[in-house]
């Protein structure tokens, strides 16, 4: 399957832009076609951030449609996924959408790990009542600082704190984690199931393409 992954993040650094094309195509065998949205070197860290990326990541999608089978848009916020969907006859996954699909799935009270002490929108909507969220460390307002060493020994320190406040399982409200492979790091050291939202979206469109190939059987 060819898929084309759009990130909502500007970045010329070539190890960050396809670590999540390198995460699907070894977890699926996926041919992935990454590109970036312009003129948003932070990527998506709130409402407003989000908002501004919608239109960039829906014409993004349509610039790469052509040439593939299906689209991912890896961010939690899902920015431009509506709007994608209503100009596109390909499957479109949000990474956020798909995040809180797998742990409704999985059940149990969710621990929300992100940026801030607010989980993005299609994961609070999707989750409601089921949602953990602590007030945790700050180190982390946008994706790049999950690539520093504090903000990484924040990540998995806000990680324990939400288990030992009851969460049952974890779900990164950023894909910056997925970006460091901190999905691995927090399954060994928590002992508790970790979803890892790039990963999540993968297998939705996986499951999608088997039904659509039992269908046609």
């Amino acid at each position: 399957m060819r898929v084309g992954l759009i990130r909502a993040l500007t970045t010329s650094d070539r190890r960050i832009l396809h670590a999540h094309a390198d995460l699907l195509a070894g977890s699926f065998g996926f041919d992935v076609l990454t590109r970036c949205i312009p003129d948003q070197p932070f990527g998506v860290y709130d409402d407003a951030s989000s908002r501004t990326a919608a239109p960039k990541v829906a014409a993004l999608a349509q610039q790469m449609a052509g040439g593939v089978d299906a689209l991912i848009i890896s961010c939690c916020a899902d920015p431009g996924l509506t709007e994608t969907r209503a100009v596109l006859d390909i499957p479109v996954i949000g990474a956020g959408s798909a995040a809180a699909a797998a742990a409704l799935a999985f059940g149990g009270r969710a621990g929300v790990l992100g940026l801030t002490h607010q989980a993005p929108g299609p994961i609070a909507e999707a989750l409601g009542e089921t949602m953990l969220l602590i007030d945790g460390p700050d180190s982390s307002g946008i994706p790049e600082g999950f690539l520093t060493p504090t903000g990484i020994f924040d990540a998995l320190a806000q990680a324990h704190m939400l288990v030992d406040a009851g969460a049952e399982l974890i779900v990164p409200g950023s894909t910056g984690l997925s970006s460091i492979g901190m999905t691995a790091v927090l399954r060994d050291r928590l002992g508790v199931p970790v979803i890892d939202p790039v990963t999540a979206a993968g297998s939705v469109l996986l499951s999608g393409a088997a039904a659509r190939t039992m269908q046609l059987v």
